[in-house]
C-alpha cells in the first residue's frame, strides 16, 4: 500500500487562498479517476496541506466533507490515518449537472487545450518513453478492453492519457494532463440521457470501450516504435473524436436548458 505521496504529486497545488470546497472537488475527482488507489493512505494532514497549497484547517474541513461523502475514512491507532474509499460507480447525476453548468465556450477551451496537450505528450513520449512506460501503457489498454463497468472504464481511459504524459518526461505536460482529466474524463463516458429526447448521433452513443482501447493501443505502439509524428496524429484524432461526442452531448442538453452564456 502506498502512502499517497506520489499520487498527491500528480495533483496541481491550489491557490494560496484555496477553499475547502475546492480541495473536496480536486481530491474527489482524483479518487474517481484512480489517481489514488482504493485503500491508499493519504499523507499526514500537515504534509498533505502543504502539497496541496492550503492551510491545515482548510484541509481538515475538506477531509470532514470527504468522510461524509464516503470517499475517505479515518482509522485510529498505531496503523491509523486517512484512507481512500473509492466508490464502484461515479455519480452520474452529479456529472450531468456539471456538464449542464458548463458553457459551450468553456467546453471549447478545454477541448482545444486537451488537443494540444495530448498531441505534444504523445510526440515527446515516442522520443523519451522507457520500456517500463510502454509496458504500463499496454497494461492500461488491456484494462480498458476488459472493463465491464463505467468506473473502471473511466479510470483506465484517464490513466492511459496521464501515463502518456508521464512517459513524455515533461512535468508541466503531466500536470496539465492531470488537470484536464479531472475536468473531462468522467464527462466523456456519461451515458446519454435517453429519457430526454432528442439525443441523436454522437450525443446518443456511449463511448465504445473496444474502439477506445484500440485507439489507445495504436498510440502506445507508435510510442513504442519511436514514431513521434504518428503518435501525435493518432492522439489528436483520438481526442478530437471523443470530445466531439462530448460537445454533441452538451448541445443536446442545451435544447432543454437555456445557457447563461455562450
Amino acid at each position: 500500500m502506498t502512502d499517497g505521496r506520489h499520487s498527491v504529486s500528480l495533483i496541481s497545488p491550489l491557490a494560496a487562498a484555496g477553499r475547502a470546497d475546492e480541495v473536496v472537488q480536486r481530491v474527489s475527482q482524483a479518487i474517481q479517476l484512480g489517481l489514488f488507489i482504493n485503500g491508499e493512505q493519504l499523507p499526514p494532514e500537515t504534509e498533505f496541506a502543504a502539497q496541496l497549497g492550503v492551510s491545515a484547517m482548510t484541509l481538515r474541513e475538506a477531509l470532514a466533507t470527504l468522510r461524509q461523502q464516503g470517499l475517505v475514512e479515518t482509522r485510529r491507532g498505531r496503523t491509523g490515518g486517512t484512507f481512500v474509499r473509492r466508490p464502484l460507480t461515479p455519480p452520474v447525476d452529479v456529472l450531468r449537472a456539471r456538464l449542464r453548468a458548463m458553457s459551450t465556450s468553456a467546453l471549447r477551451d478545454l477541448i482545444d487545450e486537451q488537443f494540444a496537450v495530448a498531441g505534444a505528450a504523445a510526440k515527446l513520449a515516442a522520443a523519451r518513453a522507457s520500456g517500463t512506460s510502454v509496458r504500463r501503457l499496454r497494461t492500461l489498454v488491456g484494462q480498458l478492453s476488459e472493463a465491464s463497468a463505467l468506473g473502471p472504464r473511466i479510470r483506465a481511459d484517464s490513466r492511459f492519457h496521464i501515463e502518456v504524459a508521464i512517459a513524455s518526461q515533461s512535468e508541466r505536460l503531466t500536470r496539465l494532463e492531470v488537470g484536464l482529466q479531472t475536468q473531462l474524463a468522467e464527462l466523456l463516458w456519461l451515458p446519454p440521457e435517453t429519457e430526454v429526447p432528442p439525443a441523436t448521433g454522437e450525443a446518443a452513443e456511449l463511448l465504445d470501450p473496444v474502439v477506445t482501447a484500440a485507439e489507445h493501443a495504436a498510440i502506445a505502439e507508435a510510442i513504442a516504435a519511436e514514431d513521434g509524428d504518428t503518435a501525435r496524429a493518432l492522439a489528436e484524432r483520438h481526442v478530437e473524436r471523443n470530445l466531439r461526442r462530448l460537445t454533441a452531448l452538451r448541445l443536446a442538453m442545451a435544447q432543454y436548458m437555456p445557457e447563461t452564456r455562450a
